[in-house]
């Protein structure tokens, strides 16, 4: 095992040995959910698995998923279908937030203001213009915000972040990103339970802001697949790789966006694409120089399971990231260019050669003077989880009340892009942004 591993290995250990350290009575948070479908119960799970957690109250506006609740969590929880009765609760401390994304800024904001303090699914925001809002409300409540997408809180980010600032590529120049997947539920064709009706759910409180449509279950159970309701594959996915990739390069964002691609396999009625690629221009800044990232999503990949991951490609390496770690491939650098000087009268490939083998004298090989191409691996423990460590960073910063790790700026920075791909995409035209003062144009 190479020193950096281990040294990898170590000190992902010394710090989930500190973070496993007891909760006193006093630093109990109260908790609440709203939004109790797939994403709402796994984020509410791994918050009631870390010490000093207690859910108190659920809301969702299908009746069986609060059914459900208090068959999991218990008969006292408090339910309702109005998420402000639980912002009106004085035994709330924090929310989280897993509806549909067309409810996030709203209920953020509410949350915001009612003094609680909220961690929100990812994207931020449903359209761009919405996230000046939420990043006012953080600011004037005082309390803490965190967004939901755990790239940030990786170990394999958090080392890919370290090698890049030391130089371990040498400069970057450009990434590939990519989250394949090949089988209906990761191209959201979730179960809609047979007893869905009028009379067990809220439809006019699901549709909100959204344009009003007669009952149809299959857009609620599915919402993810119409604009209405969710941000399709840019705001599921993109911004995930748009938040790793902020975080190990310490960007604020792209200039330019541009996006392609189309509606290949999944037919069932949804208006979203299922095959998506963007090219998105990263100006140079403090931090890195400028470089281009491109981003793919394939929900039909031909692969069996799901994929992702990074390629950074720097003028002396390659880092590859997935969740089974880093690996850095370098090379030795060339030690001259080389020529092509057959098309050139013989006399000025005599001229040329002679100002070559100065500039680059002949020298006599040896064993010292061998540099070999090399793989470095880093492998995070096989029990790091960088679900957890998002909520346990969140819950962290609600106890200390010190600013989370993806705020309302980082998330904005983030989900901008990622819906500017949108734009692109159905506007068939290129996006600019200013990832200073996070305006689109």
């Amino acid at each position: 095992m190479s020193t950096s591993r281990r040294h990898f290995l170590q000190s992902a250990a010394i710090a989930g040995l500190a973070a496993a350290q007891k909760v006193s009575a006093n630093d109990r948070i109260r908790i609440a959910l709203i939004g109790a479908g797939g994403m709402g119960s796994g984020d509410t799970q791994y918050q009631l698995s870390l010490p000093g957690v207690e859910l108190v109250a659920v809301c969702d506006i299908y009746d069986g998923r609060l059914v459900r609740a208090k068959e999991v969590w218990g008969n006292h929880l408090f339910t309702t279908r109005d998420y402000r009765e639980i912002l009106a609760r004085k035994d709330v401390d924090s929310v989280i937030i897993a509806t549909p994304d067309h409810w996030h800024s709203r209920i953020t904001i509410d949350a915001l203001d009612a003094g609680k303090d909220v961690y929100c699914e990812k994207p931020m925001v449903h359209y761009v213009e919405e996230g000046k809002e939420v990043i006012a409300a953080h600011e004037r409540s005082g309390r803490i915000f965190q967004v939901g997408s755990q790239y940030v809180s990786s170990l394999v980010y958090q080392k890919a972040r370290e090698l890049l600032q030391a130089g371990a590529i040498g400069q970057l120049n450009m990434v590939e990103a990519w989250l394949d997947r090949n089988t209906a539920i990761g191209a959201w064709q979730y179960s809609i339970p047979p007893d869905a009706s009028p009379a067990n759910i809220d439809w006019d409180r699901f549709l909100g802001n959204a344009p009003k449509v007669p009952f149809e279950p299959v857009r609620l159970f599915r919402w993810r697949n119409y604009r209405d309701y969710g941000t399709g594959v840019a705001g599921d996915l993109f911004v995930h790789l748009l938040s790793g990739l902020h975080y190990a390069t310490r960007s604020l964002g792209p200039t330019r966006v541009m996006a392609t691609g189309g509606l290949r396999y999944w037919k069932d009625g949804r208006d979203v694409p299922d095959v998506m690629l963007a090219l998105l221009d990263y100006p140079h800044t403090q931090t890195h120089p400028e470089f281009t990232l491109a981003l793919r999503v394939n929900f039909k990949s031909g692969v069996p399971e799901e994929r992702f991951g990074f390629r950074f490609v720097g003028s002396e390496g390659v880092m590859s990231t997935s969740p089974a770690g880093v690996t850095v491939t370098t090379t030795p650098p060339e030690a001259e260019p080389g020529y092509t000087i057959g098309t050139f009268p013989k006399a000025v490939q005599e001229q040329f050669l002679d100002q070559y083998h100065q500039k680059y004298p002949k020298t006599t090989a040896t064993a010292d003077a061998m540099r070999p191409e090399k793989d470095e691996k880093y492998v995070p423990p096989e029990d790091h989880d960088a679900h957890r460590e998002h909520h346990r960073a969140f819950l962290n910063s609600v106890r200390n009340r010190k600013p989370s790790i993806e705020d309302g700026v980082f998330g904005l920075r983030a989900a901008g892009p990622a819906l500017l791909s949108n734009v692109a995409y159905f506007e068939k035209r290129i996006c600019r942004w200013d990832p200073q003062t996070m305006k689109a144009s």
